[in-house]
């Protein structure tokens, strides 16, 4: 899974894992044992509190929760390439199938029939490759942490390189009884 997530995203760190919690002391405490973690680097875990969400610091909160801006960009790319391309490749064997059948549709214009049914299901991957792009797991988390900060409260993103390590980091976040909320 991790090799199909670094292929298609052009992020280092496709996963984010979020804690929320009342107090920044608590926050603090587990940056700590998060560092500690195999192969955790300290530019992976970040504190966000009430004060990111002025208006001034506001690009700072995006930063934060999304830091690899050029990987964001490369995950547009990526996503749009493979999935128009898959897309085609769906509408290259419809229409196959279709030519074999003897389909009288297909049998009286195949090439209107072709630029019809390649065009479409390359059109539609590429409208896939957009949905995939946007992270809708992403916007969920970030909206739920928001929220969290408007109301005081102290998050702690980790933005793990794989799998293991989302998991080292998801079990370390939940053993600090806080809410845990992960993408992907």
């Amino acid at each position: 899974m991790d090799y199909l997530l670094q292929g298609m995203f052009g992020e280092k760190s496709p996963t984010k894992v979020v804690a929320v919690f009342d107090d920044q002391a608590s926050a603090e405490a587990v940056i700590g044992r998060l560092l500690r973690l195999p192969g955790m680097e300290p530019g992976q875990v970040r504190l966000a509190g009430p004060k990111d969400l002025r208006t001034h610091r506001a690009d700072l909160f995006g930063r934060k929760m999304e830091p690899e801006q050029r990987g964001i960009f490369q995950t547009l790319l990526r996503t749009h390439v493979v999935t128009g391309f898959a897309g085609g490749v769906l509408g290259l064997v419809l229409y196959a199938y279709l030519m074999g059948t003897g389909h009288p549709m297909m049998v009286s214009s195949p090439l209107l029939a072709f630029i019809a049914i390649v065009g479409f299901a390359t059109t539609f991957g590429l409208m896939l490759g957009g949905l995939v792009a946007m992270r809708p797991d992403h916007i969920r988390v970030i909206t739920q942490v928001r929220a969290a900060l408007r109301s005081g409260r102290w998050a702690v993103v980790v933005h793990p390189t794989d799998g293991h390590q989302a998991d080292l980091a998801q079990e370390a976040l939940q053993a600090s009884s806080a809410n845990v909320m992960r993408t992907l």
